[in-house]
Protein backbone atom coordinates (compact mmCIF):
# COMPACT_ATOMS: atom_id res chain seq x y z
CA UNK A 1 0.00 0.00 0.00
CA UNK A 2 2.71 2.58 1.00
CA UNK A 3 3.98 2.02 -2.65
CA UNK A 4 0.62 2.88 -4.40
CA UNK A 5 -0.13 5.87 -1.93
CA UNK A 6 3.42 7.35 -3.09
CA UNK A 7 2.49 6.85 -7.10
CA UNK A 8 -0.87 8.55 -6.05
CA UNK A 9 1.06 11.36 -4.73
CA UNK A 10 3.34 11.99 -7.25
CA UNK A 11 0.69 11.75 -10.38
CA UNK A 12 -1.52 14.37 -8.47
CA UNK A 13 1.64 16.54 -7.57
CA UNK A 14 2.83 16.31 -11.26
CA UNK A 15 0.11 18.70 -12.89
CA UNK A 16 0.48 21.38 -10.26
CA UNK A 17 4.19 21.30 -10.28
CA UNK A 18 4.35 21.60 -14.36
CA UNK A 19 1.45 24.20 -14.16
CA UNK A 20 3.65 26.37 -11.01
CA UNK A 21 6.62 26.09 -13.68
CA UNK A 22 4.69 27.30 -16.62
CA UNK A 23 3.53 30.34 -14.25
CA UNK A 24 7.32 31.51 -14.35
CA UNK A 25 8.39 30.44 -17.89
CA UNK A 26 5.05 31.42 -19.56
CA UNK A 27 4.41 34.72 -16.76
CA UNK A 28 3.79 37.46 -19.14
CA UNK A 29 1.30 35.08 -21.22
CA UNK A 30 -0.60 34.13 -17.95
CA UNK A 31 -0.43 37.78 -16.64
CA UNK A 32 -2.01 39.12 -19.10
CA UNK A 33 -4.67 36.72 -18.91
CA UNK A 34 -5.47 37.43 -15.54
CA UNK A 35 -5.24 41.42 -16.34
CA UNK A 36 -8.40 40.13 -18.51
CA UNK A 37 -9.82 38.52 -16.03
CA UNK A 38 -9.76 41.93 -13.81
CA UNK A 39 -7.33 40.14 -11.13
CA UNK A 40 -5.26 43.22 -9.53
CA UNK A 41 -1.80 42.93 -9.41
CA UNK A 42 -2.05 40.19 -12.07
CA UNK A 43 2.00 39.52 -12.47
CA UNK A 44 2.54 39.41 -9.06
CA UNK A 45 -0.54 37.02 -8.47
CA UNK A 46 0.69 35.05 -11.17
CA UNK A 47 3.86 34.72 -8.90
CA UNK A 48 2.09 34.09 -5.47
CA UNK A 49 -0.14 31.37 -7.46
CA UNK A 50 2.48 29.53 -9.24
CA UNK A 51 5.02 29.31 -5.64
CA UNK A 52 1.99 28.33 -3.88
CA UNK A 53 0.90 25.41 -6.34
CA UNK A 54 5.08 24.39 -6.44
CA UNK A 55 5.19 24.26 -2.79
CA UNK A 56 2.02 22.72 -2.88
CA UNK A 57 2.89 20.26 -4.92
CA UNK A 58 6.11 18.83 -3.90
CA UNK A 59 4.84 19.03 -0.40
CA UNK A 60 1.79 16.43 -1.50
CA UNK A 61 4.60 14.61 -3.77
CA UNK A 62 7.15 14.60 -0.89
CA UNK A 63 4.94 13.74 1.49
CA UNK A 64 6.40 16.40 4.02
CA UNK A 65 3.30 17.80 5.56
CA UNK A 66 1.24 16.72 2.64
CA UNK A 67 -1.90 17.51 4.44
CA UNK A 68 -1.24 21.14 4.44
CA UNK A 69 0.73 21.12 0.83
CA UNK A 70 -3.20 19.64 -0.17
CA UNK A 71 -5.00 22.56 1.83
CA UNK A 72 -2.27 25.32 0.07
CA UNK A 73 -3.79 23.46 -3.35
CA UNK A 74 -7.24 24.20 -2.25
CA UNK A 75 -6.74 27.51 -2.19
CA UNK A 76 -5.13 27.77 -5.31
CA UNK A 77 -8.28 26.08 -6.98
CA UNK A 78 -10.79 27.27 -5.37
CA UNK A 79 -10.35 31.36 -6.36
CA UNK A 80 -8.96 29.63 -9.67
CA UNK A 81 -12.22 28.00 -10.51
CA UNK A 82 -14.81 30.49 -9.82
CA UNK A 83 -12.48 34.22 -10.75
CA UNK A 84 -10.33 32.85 -14.13
CA UNK A 85 -12.69 30.19 -15.17
CA UNK A 86 -15.98 31.90 -15.40
CA UNK A 87 -17.82 30.11 -17.98
CA UNK A 88 -21.31 32.14 -16.77
CA UNK A 89 -20.22 35.45 -17.74
CA UNK A 90 -18.40 34.23 -21.74
CA UNK A 91 -20.12 35.27 -24.80
CA UNK A 92 -18.47 32.94 -27.44
CA UNK A 93 -20.06 30.05 -27.09
CA UNK A 94 -16.75 27.81 -27.87
CA UNK A 95 -15.20 30.17 -24.99
CA UNK A 96 -17.85 29.06 -22.64
CA UNK A 97 -17.42 25.49 -22.72
CA UNK A 98 -13.50 25.94 -22.37
CA UNK A 99 -13.93 27.61 -19.74
CA UNK A 100 -16.79 25.33 -17.81
CA UNK A 101 -14.19 22.55 -18.31
CA UNK A 102 -11.69 24.63 -16.92
CA UNK A 103 -13.98 25.02 -14.13
CA UNK A 104 -15.01 21.69 -13.58
CA UNK A 105 -11.72 20.09 -13.65
CA UNK A 106 -10.81 23.04 -11.25
CA UNK A 107 -13.22 22.08 -8.85
CA UNK A 108 -12.70 17.95 -9.52
CA UNK A 109 -9.33 18.63 -8.19
CA UNK A 110 -10.60 20.50 -5.55
CA UNK A 111 -12.39 17.12 -4.42
CA UNK A 112 -8.99 15.30 -5.17
CA UNK A 113 -6.80 17.79 -2.68
CA UNK A 114 -9.57 17.28 -0.45
CA UNK A 115 -9.58 13.67 -0.54
CA UNK A 116 -6.16 13.51 0.06
CA UNK A 117 -6.21 16.10 2.89
CA UNK A 118 -8.84 14.35 4.75
CA UNK A 119 -6.73 10.69 4.13
CA UNK A 120 -3.19 12.34 5.42
CA UNK A 121 -4.74 14.44 8.35
CA UNK A 122 -6.69 11.21 9.61
CA UNK A 123 -5.46 9.95 13.15
CA UNK A 124 -3.82 6.75 13.01
CA UNK A 125 -2.71 6.71 9.36
CA UNK A 126 0.04 4.67 8.65
CA UNK A 127 0.82 6.46 5.95
CA UNK A 128 4.43 5.02 4.66
CA UNK A 129 8.50 6.38 5.93
CA UNK A 130 8.56 9.09 3.69
CA UNK A 131 5.52 11.25 5.70
CA UNK A 132 6.66 12.66 8.88
CA UNK A 133 3.07 13.05 9.32
CA UNK A 134 0.11 15.58 9.53
CA UNK A 135 1.00 19.04 10.32
CA UNK A 136 -2.42 19.95 11.30
CA UNK A 137 -3.76 16.67 13.30
CA UNK A 138 -1.40 15.55 16.33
Amino acid sequence: MDVLVLIVRILFALLFLGAGIAHFSQREMMAGYAVSKCVPAAGLMVDISGAVIILGGLMVAVGVWPDLGALLLVGFLVPTALLMHDFWRETDPAGKVNEQTQSLKELSLTGAALALFAFFASPGDELDPLVPGSVLTP
